[in-house]
């Protein structure tokens, strides 16, 4: 007689762990962005555009491309292959500009060295009086430093190598805006999954733009060959001693040391040339003589605002700056 015996329990299969939840500071999407342009300087021109549209998780929604006609040489043609004959048929920068805001409206502004190309965004929107609607932007060189990514140097070519991406058109906008969105997913996912702050900068349109041309060294075009994209300008040596540091409700006073951070509504050089106009030393650094640090992010990461912090610097933002530019005072009489 065989004896009874309770039936075997079901085998339940095992479960994979449940993802980690996303961090709900993260944007809710985002516009992965490249630009090819006339040259590095403040008055160069783009020539091409590419966006890809990304959800907050990085998945692609949408790419869009477009040739642009700067209205001026091409500059590079053997890097970004934009002849003068093909771009001449392209449409002005004017005329692709609410397409191209459509595709950045709500988004984070994701670039390689996406300082670079959010100047030069913001100056064609100023150039045709309009405004970008971008409000934070996302360089994934910042990011790949903040991950510790194994990475001989921060090209785009090593971090799409890092990732197993295949580059096809390098320095072709629309496939290095690809390259970009399928690099920058991964990292995404990697900076969710250890609970990583991103490095999120503010984004300030320009509201005053010149278009006066930028001083190159003789038989430099367009701007490449230097060192940083945006040149440095040869100015007159203050005439006056450095007063000390600026105290906060204060005026400020003619030998100032005075450094800039960051994006600003005016342009940059705007700025400064005002700046020195009204008797300041404009530094290109922050020191312990620094007077005074302008920004419109003062939480940013950037080295100024870190060392303004570290030596107790003052900062302000560009529109109290712009306020105190209009009472100076005067350095004392017999001074330069």
């Amino acid at each position: 007689m065989l004896e009874d015996r309770p039936a075997a329990a079901p085998r339940i299969p095992p479960q994979s762990a449940p993802p980690p939840p996303w961090p709900t500071a993260y944007p809710d999407g985002y516009a992965v962005v490249d630009v090819e342009t006339t040259g590095l300087a403040r008055d160069d021109r783009i020539v091409s555009a590419a966006v890809y549209q990304l959800d907050a998780r990085g998945e692609v929604q949408d790419h869009w491309y477009t040739l642009v006609n700067p209205q001026r040489d091409p500059g590079p043609v053997w890097i970004h292959g934009l002849t003068s004959a093909e771009l001449a048929r392209a449409p002005l920068f004017p005329e692709i500009a609410d397409e191209f805001a459509r595709r950045l409206d709500g988004r984070v502004l994701v670039a390689h060295n996406a300082v670079f190309d959010w100047s030069m965004i913001a100056r064609e929107y100023a150039r045709a009086r309009g405004a970008a609607p971008v409000r934070q932007r996302l360089c994934t060189i910042a990011l790949s430093k903040e991950l510790g990514l194994p990475l001989a140097n921060h090209k785009l070519e090593s971090l799409a190598a890092h990732y197993g991406v295949v580059q096809e058109r390098a320095h072709h906008a629309l496939d290095d805006a690809r390259v970009l969105a399928e690099t920058f997913r991964p990292s995404l996912h990697l900076a969710a999954a250890a609970e990583i702050r991103l490095p999120l900068l503010a984004c300030q349109p320009l509201t005053e733009w010149s278009d006066a041309p930028t001083a190159r060294p003789p038989g430099q075009r367009s701007g490449f060959g230097q060192t940083s994209w945006r040149p440095s300008r040869k100015r007159p040596a203050c005439p006056y001693p450095n007063p000390g540091r600026y105290e906060p409700g204060g005026r400020l006073a003619q030998g100032m040391r005075v450094a800039f951070s960051g994006d600003t509504s005016v342009d940059r050089e705007l700025l400064e040339d005002r700046a020195v106009e009204a008797g300041m030393h404009v530094a290109t650094s922050v020191s312990r003589l620094t007077s005074l640090l302008v920004t419109n992010d003062p939480d940013s990461p950037t080295s100024k605002v870190v060392k303004a912090r570290s030596f107790g610097t003052p900062v302000v933002d560009e529109a109290a700056f712009m306020q105190l530019l209009q009472d100076v005072a005067p350095a004392p009489t017999g001074c330069g």
